[in-house]
């Protein structure tokens, strides 16, 4: 969440063992950070669109564009949010792995799939001249149309869950190895 620490008490653990420094270079007037209490009360007033959306805004400000040319596609359930019949909450990030950061996420309706949340991640990304991963969740025509309109090109798994595909592919790498084959034994 915050400087490797994955809990408000880990945030709150490393405000209070960096000071007043730390705290005065924040803004914190008084040379405190915020107790977990505190930092509870803040993010629960957030709206959570609202947040993430200034967040991605502000992660992809500090990069410059061409600092990295892999988006990576991924859907996640996060932990702890799971409560009795109540489903966690999902969420697909696009992640770059060249600089580490999380891009954007969205999250995943309960009406709808990984497939649309993703549609929605591409077309808030800078898609232009990268390459977007995924997997076979995301090897879908709409999918892959709209990142190479967006001038993007991709990597996407195909399992047997779209087996015509699948088949296609197998078909065009063996007549690439038989047409190499061709040639190395009619050449002189």
């Amino acid at each position: 969440m915050l400087s490797g620490r994955k809990s408000l008490a880990g945030i709150s653990r490393f405000g209070r063992q960096h000071g007043a420094p730390l705290a005065h270079a924040l803004g914190f007037r008084r040379g405190k950070t915020p107790t977990v209490s505190t930092l509870s009360r803040t993010l629960r007033r957030f709206d959570p669109q609202d947040l993430e959306a200034a967040l991605s805004r502000w992660v992809t400000g500090r990069f410059d564009p061409h600092a990295f040319e892999h988006i990576a596609i991924d859907g996640k359930t996060l932990r702890g949010s799971r409560h009795g019949d109540v489903p966690g909450h999902h969420l697909v990030a696009a992640y770059a792995p060249a600089v580490q950061a999380v891009l954007a996420q969205v999250r995943v309706d309960a009406k709808t799939n990984e497939h649309k949340a993703a549609l929605e991640l591409l077309g808030i990304l800078p898609v232009r001249g990268k390459v977007v991963t995924g997997d076979a969740m995301f090897c879908q025509r709409d999918l892959a149309t709209q990142v190479i309109d967006s001038g993007g090109d991709y990597v996407l798994v195909a399992k047997d869950n779209q087996p015509a595909l699948v088949a296609d592919i197998r078909a065009g790498f063996a007549f690439a190895t038989a047409a190499r084959s061709i040639a190395a034994a009619t050449s002189p």
